[in-house]
């Protein structure tokens, strides 16, 4: 009995169901017609849009959110990984800049060394200062020429611009050199312009050398040229030492007070050139 009644009551609900799709299909299809000529469902639409958009917002927003945290997180540590970049290349070439510079000086230093050559007809070699004395009251250097390259005790020094020292120790592959500034230090000069010898002492400072025997009448004035005067034999004649700086007469007194600033810079030089004169030259050969 309950099969046949439940037989009885599914034919009846197969055409309840069809005739509603079919109902639904047509009002569809008259509505996509309407819409489509006539635009009656734009307002529809649009209040559905409308209420509809606070809903994607909500449900969007974590996402938005999420996204926008990932975005900012990214582009942070990209601009920091950037930045560091940035930094490790400007230290970079701010260290390359350094040796370019430095070598750019080296270059002009050895361009001056190498005119100075050119001018000097005495036989010289460049040498490099190796090390300097700490202690401020001796101007000693250390260069790298000893007796293995020829030179000897008492050899002239110069740099491009002027008179640097002499050498006062010979190794085998090193030598030992004093500066024109070393208090202990004497050299015959005289003044270019008139000839006028005198000897000039070294005071403990690169900048200042003293004449102490300049009487109050001899013609010297300040920017006067001192050169080598060739007596003594360490130095040959005519090779820049210093100007003249000061001069002050003292009448009380049978000399005046005269001072001079080293033609090189002798706190500052890297190479010099040690000199074998002409005669010596000559003499090494005959010998």
């Amino acid at each position: 009995m309950v099969t046949a009644r439940s037989n009885s009551s599914n034919p009846a609900r197969i055409p309840a169901l069809g005739v509603r799709v079919l109902l639904l299909m047509a009002v569809s299809i008259l509505l996509m017609v309407l819409d489509h000529r006539q635009n009656h469902l734009d307002a529809v639409r649009k209040a559905i849009g409308a209420t509809v958009y606070p809903i994607q917002i909500v449900v969007d927003g974590p996402f938005r959110l999420w996204e926008w945290i990932r975005e900012g997180t990214t582009s942070r540590n990209e601009l920091q990984l950037q930045l560091g970049r940035l930094e490790a290349e400007r230290l970079i070439t701010k260290a390359e800049l350094q040796q370019l510079t430095a070598l750019k000086a080296e270059n002009a230093r050895l361009r001056d060394l190498l005119e100075a050559r050119r001018r000097v007809r005495d036989e010289i070699r460049v040498a490099k200062i190796m090390a300097v004395d700490a202690n401020p009251y001796r101007h000693n250097i250390v260069i790298d020429i000893g007796e293995r390259d020829g030179a000897y005790d008492g050899q002239a020094i110069i740099d491009s611009v002027g008179v640097i020292g002499q050498v006062i120790e010979t190794g085998l592959m090193t030598s030992q050199a004093m500066l024109i500034s070393d208090p202990s230090h004497s050299l015959p000069v005289e003044v270019n312009r008139n000839g006028l010898r005198t000897i000039a002492n070294g005071t403990g400072e690169f900048g200042r050398l003293d004449l102490p025997f300049i009487t109050n009448n001899a013609d010297i004035q300040p920017g006067d040229l001192l050169v080598t005067s060739g007596l003594g034999g360490a130095f040959p004649a005519g090779y820049p030492v210093a100007i003249v700086e000061t001069v002050n007469r003292i009448p009380q007194e049978p000399f005046a007070d005269v001072t001079a600033t080293p033609a090189a810079a002798l706190d500052q030089v890297r190479e010099v050139m040690l000199i074998w004169s002409s005669s010596e030259t000559s003499e090494a050969s005959d010998d």
